[in-house]
């Protein structure tokens, strides 16, 4: 009996100790996905980069690219964490060749993006926020930078240092 209890014990210190490991990022980002698109067909998503604690303590980006109906598509999300929970804040995507140069989240923390198919470009500005370059595939990148600024003005900086101020759509492409 004595040692029922001991057993007992022993296993809901386990459990306790269990619940209270905080989730981590990519096992929640895998299971959201999981979720959001079960029983899609011709559905595949691939994670490319994460950023934990990128504006402050306890939240995360990540890009990530889709292949679905629309095509292949890339994303950048905001995440925060809340409870030692993760919620998913806010989310922007993008397509390769697009006349949309670049997006931005409408809320706090406004994260600026965009793909970038010209290899000349070496840097991304917003206002005067640098940003981060991801390499994704074949000459394909994506670029992102999170700015304390709502209507920043997005620069790009090419090999031989010249700046080009980047409107949000390229009318001459529509």
């Amino acid at each position: 009996m004595k040692k029922n209890k001991i057993i007992w014990f022993l296993l809901c210190i386990v459990f306790l100790v269990g619940c209270s490991i905080e989730q981590s990022f990519e096992k929640f980002f895998k299971q959201e996905m999981t979720k959001k698109h079960t029983g899609e067909k011709n559905y595949s998503y691939s994670l490319i980069h994460t950023e934990l604690n990128a504006v402050h303590d306890g939240d995360a980006i990540a890009v990530f690219k889709e292949q679905n109906n629309q095509g292949k598509q890339i994303f950048i999300a905001y995440f925060e964490k809340e409870n030692n929970q993760w919620k998913w804040k806010q989310t922007r995507g993008a397509e390769w060749d697009s006349p949309v140069k670049w997006s931005s989240m409408q809320q706090e923390p406004y994260i600026y993006s965009g793909t970038l198919s010209d290899k000349s470009i070496d840097e991304v500005f917003a206002s005067d926020e640098p940003g981060k370059i991801i390499n994704v595939e074949d000459g394909k990148r994506f670029w992102y930078v999170i700015s304390p600024i709502k209507d920043a003005e997005v620069t790009m900086v090419k090999e031989d240092g010249t700046k080009e101020i980047i409107e949000e759509i390229n009318h001459e492409e529509l």
